[in-house]
C-alpha cells in the first residue's frame, strides 16, 4: 500500500474488538463445565449451611449412639466396640449422607428453570448432573475430617498409617460418589421435593444396616448373613477396617472399586438419559 508521499506501508489486518472472546472450540468441555457447576454448588451450599450440617452431624449421632448404647452389649467395652465400629461409620459418612441434598438441589434447579437457561448454552447436558455430584465430594472430605476428630476425642486410634488411613478415606468417597447417582437418578426422574427425600433416605438402609457394621455377621439369621455376604457396602467396611485397623485389604478394595463402577455406569448413565429426556 503506497500513501501520497509515495512511501510504502506494509497492509495490516484488522484486528479483532477488544475483549471478543475466542471462537475455537476449547478441551476437555466436559470437566470444565462440571467443575464450573460443582463451584456453584459450593457456593449454594455456603449460603445455605444446613445442608452440610446433616451431612456432618448425622454420622457423628449414629457414632455416639451405637458406641454408647451398645458397646458394652456388643463388644463388653466400649473402646473396643468403638475401634470395630468406626470403620462401618466411616463408610456410612459418605453412603448415607449427602444423597439428600444433592437430589433436593437438583430438584429446585429444574422447577426454578435453572436447568432450562442452561440447556440454552454450549454445556454438556451431563455436564450439569456431574457438577452437583462432584460438590458431594467436599462434602465428604468435611464430614470425614469432623468424624475423625469426633472419633479421636472419644478414643479411637488408627492402627495402620497415613497412607492407609487416605486410601480408607478414598474408598468410602469412591463407594459414595457411584451410589449418589442413584439419588440423582430418583430427583431427575420423579422432580419431587418430597418423594426424593424418602427414597434418598430409605434406599441406602439395607445397603448400610445389612452389613456387619454394627455387629458380626456370624451372629445374624442364615438369609441376612447371606446378604451380608454379596452386599457392596460389606466390602467397603471390610477394606476400610483393614486400612484403618490391620488387615487383608486387596479383596475388599478391589471388590469395592467394581461395584462403584458397576454403580456409575449403570446409574450414572440412566440419570444422564432421563435428563437429555427432560431436556
Amino acid at each position: 500500500m503506497t500513501d501520497t508521499l509515495g512511501t510504502t506501508r506494509p497492509e495490516t489486518r484488522p484486528r479483532p474488538p477488544r475483549g471478543a472472546a475466542d471462537l475455537r472450540p476449547r478441551r476437555w468441555p466436559l470437566a470444565r463445565h462440571s467443575l464450573a457447576l460443582a463451584r456453584r454448588a459450593l457456593v449454594k451450599t455456603l449460603r445455605n449451611p444446613g445442608e452440610l450440617m446433616d451431612a456432618v452431624i448425622l454420622p457423628v449421632v449414629f457414632l455416639v449412639l451405637f458406641v454408647y448404647l451398645f458397646g458394652g452389649a456388643v463388644a463388653g467395652s466400649t473402646q473396643e466396640y468403638l475401634q470395630y465400629l468406626f470403620p462401618g461409620v466411616l463408610v456410612l459418612t459418605t453412603v448415607l449422607t449427602g444423597q439428600v441434598a444433592t437430589g433436593l438441589s437438583i430438584v429446585q434447579d429444574m422447577k426454578k428453570g435453572v436447568f432450562d437457561r442452561l440447556r440454552s448454552m454450549p454445556v454438556p447436558r451431563a455436564a450439569i448432573l456431574t457438577g452437583s455430584v462432584l460438590a458431594d465430594g467436599v462434602r465428604y472430605v468435611i464430614a470425614l475430617a469432623v468424624l475423625f476428630g469426633v472419633g479421636y476425642a472419644m478414643g479411637f486410634r488408627v492402627e495402620t498409617d497415613l497412607a492407609s488411613t487416605l486410601a480408607a478415606c478414598a474408598v468410602a468417597i469412591a463407594l459414595g460418589f457411584s451410589l449418589s447417582w442413584l439419588t440423582v437418578l430418583v430427583a431427575v426422574v420423579l422432580r419431587d421435593e418430597i418423594m426424593v427425600t424418602t427414597v434418598g433416605f430409605l434406599l441406602p438402609f439395607p445397603l448400610v444396616f445389612g452389613t456387619g457394621m454394627t455387629a458380626p455377621t456370624e451372629t445374624m439369621p442364615g438369609w441376612l448373613q447371606a446378604w451380608a455376604g454379596v452386599n457392596p457396602v460389606s466390602h467397603a467396611i471390610e477394606a476400610s477396617q483393614g486400612l484403618l485397623l490391620g488387615g487383608p485389604v486387596a479383596g475388599p478394595v478391589g471388590a469395592t472399586l467394581l461395584w462403584s463402577g458397576a454403580f456409575l455406569a449403570v446409574f450414572g448413565t440412566a440419570a444422564v438419559l432421563a435428563f437429555r429426556r427432560y431436556a
